[in-house]
């Protein structure tokens, strides 16, 4: 093997320095574009990652606020429970609606366990229903101290009219008068009494709404209650609704009713039979006239009286 010359190998050497420098040079630079990319990569994946975990936290604070509603709404229904407990009457008749009130209120504390708290639509429905229960609670109060109290009237005035019934027939005439007018308190205590009025509108696929432009008819919803010593056989409902100007609507019929020696016109009207239970109906108004944003007022009567009001506001 033939010696290398001392000047090739020197120039040979420093031709593989310099490669060897190039090679590193261009290994660095690669290197660097790998860790830029990388680093670029890190920084869009965390602010992906702080973006999402800023919604879930925002959904979180959310079904976290509307689970505390519910809760408050469930410890309302819980001590409306217990103040139907609480409440008891000498009448059956009473009795039998407060009873039938308990179960009411048992079947939608259940129902409210069951639906989840972010269904809005069914807590507002749970919220109204239980203002109708309060409200129907007070009925019933004032029903049992005025009955209570004319219980005790009743007591005292007959003890007082048999003892004067005693003494001439000046008195006993006096006690017969007493009588009559007892009479016509008995009257007024069999007229015919409703509760759970509601006014709702409907669009033309039967679906609820509260837009004035989607309404195609409106429905009034009650019951009348139940009365022991109520006249049996058909009675005729009549219902007045007035629009956010105070006119009323108008089915076409012209239906009218006369009440305590005044006829007014009706909206509209419907017929059921009466056998001293309790009775749901519902009365559906078709009115030609388009229904404007603001609030309608619904009156319900009998041809013995004036049995609730209701209250309806469209938006635009």
């Amino acid at each position: 093997m033939a010696k290398e010359d001392p000047l090739e190998r020197i120039a040979r050497e420093e031709r593989e320095k310099q490669e060897k420098k190039k090679n590193g040079m261009r290994g660095s630079r690669g290197l660097k574009s790998v860790v830029i990319t990388l680093s670029v990569i890190a920084g869009v994946l965390a602010v992906g990652l702080g973006f999402q975990t800023w919604r879930s936290y925002k959904y979180s604070g959310l079904v976290s606020e509307l689970n505390v509603e519910k809760d408050s709404l469930m410890h309302q229904f819980q001590n409306l429970q217990q103040d139907y407990a609480q409440l008891t009457s000498d009448y059956e008749n009473i009795n039998f609606a407060l009873d039938s009130s308990r179960e009411e209120i048992n079947l939608l504390v259940e129902r409210l366990k069951q639906t989840d708290a972010t269904n809005r639509a069914m807590m507002r429905k749970y919220q109204a229903e239980l203002g109708t229960l309060r409200s129907i609670m007070r009925n019933y109060i004032v029903q049992i101290d005025s009955l209570n109290t004319l219980n005790h009237q009743l007591t005292a005035e007959a003890a007082a009219a048999r003892k004067e019934a005693a003494q001439s027939r000046r008195e006993n005439e006096s006690l017969n008068k007493e009588v009559e007018a007892l009479s016509g308190q008995v009257k007024a205590g069999s007229a015919l009494k409703a509760r759970g009025l509601r006014l709702e509108a409907y669009a033309k696929n039967d679906r609820q709404v509260d837009k004035a432009g989607r309404v195609a008819r409106m429905l009034v919803s009650l019951s009348l209650v139940e009365n022991a010593i109520a006249e049996r056989g058909p009675v005729r409902v009549y219902v007045r609704v007035t629009d956010p100007s105070g006119n009323l609507l108008s089915d076409g019929r012209g239906t009218s009713f006369t009440i305590e020696d005044q006829t007014l016109e009706a909206t509209a009207s419907r017929e059921v039979d009466y056998e001293g239970e309790e009775v749901d109906m519902s009365i559906y108004i078709n009115s030609s006239v388009k229904f404007t944003a603001g609030t309608y007022v619904m009156e319900a009567f009998t041809d013995s009286g004036r049995l609730g009001s209701a209250s309806l506001v469209l938006r635009q």
